[in-house]
């Protein structure tokens, strides 16, 4: 194989002084060594096309994946749910893959059209009023409602629940590096935040249900959110409106979540979709893209980008947010799946998972070691502290065939495991996993 740099020397070395590096190796730093290559790849100089896609096969196949050679019960933010045939068969046709970026709107009625029913049902879903047409992530979606609540309170500080992902929330201070918003960590007791009183907030961040799975109590956010002026912003699991009340229902100015466990399977990583609702005051500062619905000049309904002076290409600096675009795709996977499930499908499914995790959780903690973390309502997911090391547990039961969860970080207490539940697994995966589970830590 031949290499292929497509940059000079010198290019390379004026991009590092321009970011104060002295080298490319300082690039990745953030990677633990053991997991850098550590010298070039070990294939033959010269090997043909077929031959080197055989050995990236090779390499490619060393991993295990979820779903299909491991039966999943890990979650954090990444769920293993069912998506239906019919929306991939949908979803996947050329007029939604090919689809470019819908400026001309007399040629792209009908994604505009799936990105405005997309809309409606996430309106739906969170209790809102506006919603746009989807931004990358959950994580996006959170740095996203805080430039709206500190552009709209003019305050920089924010209070920060240790119960939101812990990813999305090192994304949070990424961004906060150069807005200068100021975050303040509210610790959990019981699983659920205790909302610090020692700051003037511009909004409180609150996952619900949290990372941990507990259910978080919105109104009493709410109404510390009212005492200190504050927005209130809930990162929404879209799942559990099959079961809970909204967070509109609750007062909510913004409403963020992820969206993947409608329509996208687990892939490595990706990809994502951030969901993102608020009242209808906020619409002038609603980031990203937003569908409107008008009539044509000949008086047929017809849909269009709408409010666009309000984005960051037009209004630049004066701009609260520097989000121009969406997940197109993944958004009309999410609203075919929506569509497809109806009121009774999300129930049904909402409810799967609530079982599930119940009859999980019982089980584990009969075994002797295994105690639960916290003892707060859960969800679709729960916490325990187990007898062993939970890496150890992971590695030893993928031997079984199962994944099984994430490990929880010392914020989280000594040797948390974290576990969820989707309606893909059955009673007997369940039993199955639960013997192994046993079986490794003896």
């Amino acid at each position: 194989m031949p290499s292929y740099v497509p940059h000079t020397d010198a290019e390379i070395a004026e991009m590092l002084a321009f970011v104060g590096l002295s080298s490319l190796d300082e690039l990745f730093e953030a990677v633990p060594p053991a997991l850098r290559l550590a010298r070039g790849l070990d294939i033959a100089p010269g090997l043909s096309e077929p031959d080197t896609l055989a050995v990236m096969e090779g390499l490619a196949d060393r991993n295990r994946r979820a779903g299909r050679e491991l039966v999943c019960f890990a979650g954090g933010g990444a769920y293993d749910h069912e998506v239906p045939a019919t929306v991939r068969r949908v979803a996947f046709r050329s007029e939604f893959v090919t689809a470019y970026t819908p400026y001309q709107p007399e040629v792209a009625q009908g994604v505009l059209q799936a990105l405005f029913e997309y809309q409606t049902l996430l309106c739906r879903l969170t209790g809102m009023e506006i919603a746009n047409a989807s931004l990358y992530d959950g994580a996006s979606a959170c740095v996203e409602a805080v430039n709206l609540a500190v552009a709209a309170t003019g305050r920089h500080t924010v209070l920060l629940s240790r119960g939101v992902n812990p990813n999305w929330r090192q994304v949070l201070g990424t961004y906060a590096a150069g807005t200068g918003h100021e975050y303040v960590t509210c610790d959990l007791s019981g699983g659920l935040t205790e909302w610090r009183d020692d700051a003037e907030p511009a909004a409180l961040l609150v996952q619900y249900p949290n990372y941990l799975g507990c259910l978080e109590d919105l109104a009493a956010a709410r109404a510390f959110a009212d005492r200190a002026g504050a927005y209130l912003l809930v990162a929404f699991d879209p799942v559990a409106a099959g079961v809970l009340r909204s967070p509109g229902e609750f007062g909510a100015d913004v409403v963020v979540g992820e969206g993947q466990p409608f329509g996208t399977p687990l892939s490595f990583g990706g990809p994502y979709l951030g969901v993102f609702t608020c009242k209808r005051d906020h619409v002038r500062r609603l980031p990203g893209r937003l569908v409107g619905e008008t009539v044509d000049a000949d008086g047929r309904r017809s849909y269009v980008t709408t409010l666009r002076t309000r984005e960051q290409d037009i209004r630049r600096e004066k701009a609260s947010s520097n989000v121009c675009t969406n997940q197109t795709l993944i958004a009309v996977a999410c609203a075919v799946q929506l569509a497809w499930l109806g009121t009774s499908g999300l129930h049904e499914l909402a409810l799967r998972c609530a079982r599930g995790t119940r009859y999980a959780r019982d089980a584990l903690l009969s075994i002797d070691g295994v105690e639960p973390l916290v003892d707060a309502p859960v969800f679709r997911e729960f916490a325990v502290t187990t007898p062993a090391a939970p890496e150890v547990i992971i590695e030893r039961i993928a031997e079984e065939g199962y994944l099984a969860g994430i490990p929880l970080s010392a914020e989280y207490g000594e040797r948390g495991l974290l576990l969820s539940v989707t309606e893909r697994r059955t009673r007997d995966e369940i039993d199955a996993f639960v013997a192994a589970f046993e079986k490794v830590i003896r």
